[in-house]
């Protein structure tokens, strides 16, 4: 049987470093090599192609070298990185998974006989009719269970390979199940680059690991790229060797980038954009001291609606295994939920997600506009604006903020002055009717901010990706080791 492209490329790597790890480093050779023991341990297991095998856990050699015997097998790989039981369980069920697969053990277990076998998705006969492997990756949703789509992996990985060889140090920060981390493992083995695997996703050991290893691209988004610099992550290590830096997930406040630039003067700073739908974009920047880009990918078009982005991609989902095509259109055109500002010359600007947008008495307010304007002031190290009920206006934008207090300062005095210098900065109608001071801002397993579970009114501003959250705050001058 002939083997897929992309195989014939990574052998042509050699003794190129392909993984690194915090306890050493591996060639393509030993990738290869690994490939080959998974596959062999899959077809003496009896994985046939076509069946579902649930992939559960992040990133590791061994886990990459599955993923892609998965993948050379014909087989559909369900992704999971959470460790929640129930959400494992919920999860194998509705992708109808025959074998669970745990990364960090390298185990291979049955799950279901045949009957579950064939109890399979349309979608998925189909990819099984045409022997090609597929991936199912689960939303973050917050309420019912998670969308499952389900992507067609070789066409997908298709559109990797015949790229140019380049050696780039890129670091694995984007889970292993989020269409950004499919697309940077993708990215990294198509160019023959290295693969920095990061166990503890902290500002400090991400920095460390950096200057350790002369990573050169960083992927990650702007909450973790704020922590980096709350803590003087940045500060302490020599990252030197890093080229770029790409941000996405969620949208980057013009202060924060104008604080990164000045941190970072030598790095590029380049948006990226994508969705679980569509996959990712190819995209330019209009500068790394601008929030404004611009789609250069053939594979994709775009078009404006009422405001909101629709796009329509060569490497589309086939469809959701457990709920209606609703976001799509009946031609295809995939609604993306994120409001736009067009600029020039085709230059885009995400102002934020439909959803989160805070109504106050008509008026529209997003809530990285009032975090962009907060975070200008030296008072505040963090914040996230939210909306909340309100009887006059239907909503009033509110703020929790992370204060940075000197020494024998009053919070209350920070926070009246934090007041007045958001009246000055912006609309009346889109300053905080309420300031909260927090001892930290709550973020999920993808680094995208969220709210803190409270009491009180339900707030209009909820985000979408909740799952797994957790607060962080580090103390000014410490070490977090």
């Amino acid at each position: 049987m002939t083997d897929k492209p992309l195989f014939a490329l990574l052998r042509t790597f050699g003794e190129r470093p392909a993984v690194q790890t915090e306890q050493g480093s591996h060639s393509y050779g030993e990738l290869c090599a690994q490939i080959e023991r998974q596959t062999d341990k899959l077809r003496a297991a009896g994985v046939a192609p076509g069946d579902v095998v649930f992939l559960q856990g992040d990133y590791s050699l061994s886990g990459i070298a599955l993923f892609l015997a998965l993948y050379r097998n014909a087989n559909i790989i369900a992704m999971n990185t959470a460790s929640n039981a129930q959400e494992i369980d919920t999860k194998s069920r509705t992708a109808n998974a025959v074998y669970f697969a745990e990364v960090d053990e390298d185990t291979l277990t049955p799950l279901a006989d045949a009957d579950r076998r064939a109890a399979a998705s349309p979608l998925i006969e189909a990819l099984r009719a045409e022997r090609h492997a597929g991936l199912i990756l689960f939303s973050s949703g917050t309420t019912g269970a998670p969308k499952a789509m389900l992507h067609d992996l070789d066409r997908l990985i298709d559109g990797y390979v015949g790229r140019r060889a380049r050696p780039l140090s890129i670091l694995l920060f984007l889970l292993f199940d989020h269409i950004g981390g499919i697309n940077t493992l993708l990215n990294i083995l198509s160019i023959g680059g290295t693969a920095t695997l990061v166990a503890e996703k902290t500002p400090e050991r991400v920095a460390s690991l950096i200057e350790r290893y002369g990573v050169t691209v960083l992927p990650t988004s702007p909450t973790f790229l704020n922590l980096m610099l709350m803590g003087d992550a940045v500060g302490k290590h020599d990252l030197s060797s890093l080229r770029m830096i790409t941000y996405g997930t969620e949208p980057m406040p013009e202060s924060l980038l104008r604080r990164l630039r000045e941190s970072l003067p030598r790095v590029k700073l380049l948006q990226t954009f994508g969705t679980s739908e569509t996959g990712i974009v190819s995209t330019t920047s209009m500068s790394s001291d601008s929030v404004y880009m611009k789609f250069n990918d053939p594979s994709i078009e775009h078009k404006i609606v009422d405001g909101e982005l629709w796009l329509k991609s060569a490497r589309q989902i086939l469809g959701y295994l457990n709920h209606p095509s609703d976001s799509f259109t009946e031609d295809g055109w995939f609604k993306t939920g994120d409001v736009v500002e067009e600029g020039p010359d085709g230059f885009l600007r995400v102002r934020g997600r439909r959803k989160e947008v805070i109504n106050v008495g008509g008026e529209k307010v997003f809530p990285a506009e009032v975090e962009s304007v907060l975070m200008r002031h030296p008072g505040v190290r963090d914040c996230k604006a939210y909306g909340e009920a309100n009887s006059l206006t239907g909503q009033f934008v509110a703020a929790d903020v992370v204060l940075d207090l000197a020494a024998g300062v009053e919070a209350a005095a920070v926070l009246r002055d934090i007041r007045a210098f958001a009246r000055r900065s912006m609309d009346g109608y889109k300053v905080p009717v309420r300031l909260t001071p927090v001892e930290a801002i709550g973020y999920s397993s993808r680094f995208k901010k969220v709210l803190i579970e409270r009491s009180g009114p339900a707030d209009a501003g909820a985000a979408a990706d909740s799952i797994d959250s957790v607060a962080y705050s580090e103390p000014t001058g410490q070490d977090q080791n």
